[in-house]
């Protein structure tokens, strides 16, 4: 029998990986009781780490579907198929880097479904530790789904912990800093516009995390 996200997601955050990755980082997590306990969120943070996408449901109660690229579904061999297992088990949606809007429906049908979902507004992991310009598909998304709360969050330390390019974590200190939740009607204002509305967003989570902002997207 395949292990569902309700099953397989629980399993690794509290059995297979977040204890042992709670043993490798010290883990504070401000604001935590920040994150709504039910309906459609979106937990919007910046990005410094693969490490990120392992410390964030640890420090968020909710379950949270990511989105993960394409190539984790697709493997071929036993290495591919635990990799297709993990990621579809844990929920998580597969995004095509070259472009299309499935990833941004399966996101909306997480969202229709009051669940949650994490994402990156950058789009990509921030090449100097600064927080850069948000893509709007979080608040594409958002837009489309009645009720949704947009919740900023900030990392710090996941670089250290997990240095660009490499797998490796060593022991080290990661903060989580989780703000208010904002409708993300507030967001986008009554002309609805993503645009100004992502530009908002990435100013909350510029403002709770300290962070320097850069106005232009990060290079991949």
């Amino acid at each position: 029998m395949a292990l569902t996200p309700r099953l397989l997601y629980p399993l690794c955050k509290h059995v297979l990986l977040g204890p042992a990755l709670r043993r490798r980082v010290d883990l504070d997590v401000i604001g935590a009781e920040n994150v709504p306990a039910r309906g459609p969120v979106v937990v919007a943070a910046n990005h410094l780490a693969e490490i990120d996408s392992l410390v964030l449901p640890l420090a968020v109660r909710r379950r949270l579907s990511f989105f993960a690229k394409s190539e984790y579904f697709a493997g071929a061999g036993a290495r591919g198929l635990a990799s297709r297992a993990f990621f579809t088990g844990t929920g998580q949606i597969p995004v095509d880097r070259a472009g299309d809007d499935s990833a941004l429906a399966a996101a909306e049908r997480v969202l229709a479904s009051g669940r949650a979902w994490a994402i990156y507004p950058e789009g990509t992991r921030s090449p100097d530790g600064r927080l850069h310009r948000g893509h709007t598909g979080a608040l594409r998304v958002a837009a489309r789904v009645p009720g949704v709360q947009v919740v900023p969050a900030a990392l710090h330390g996941t670089a250290e912990v997990n240095p660009p390019g490499t797998r490796r974590i060593t022991p080290g200190r990661v903060t989580v800093r989780i703000g208010a939740p904002v409708a993300a009607t507030a967001l986008l204002g009554p002309a609805f516009d993503v645009r100004t509305g992502t530009d908002r967003l990435m100013a909350l989570i510029r403002d709770l995390g300290g962070l320097e902002y850069v106005d232009e997207y990060a290079r991949r």
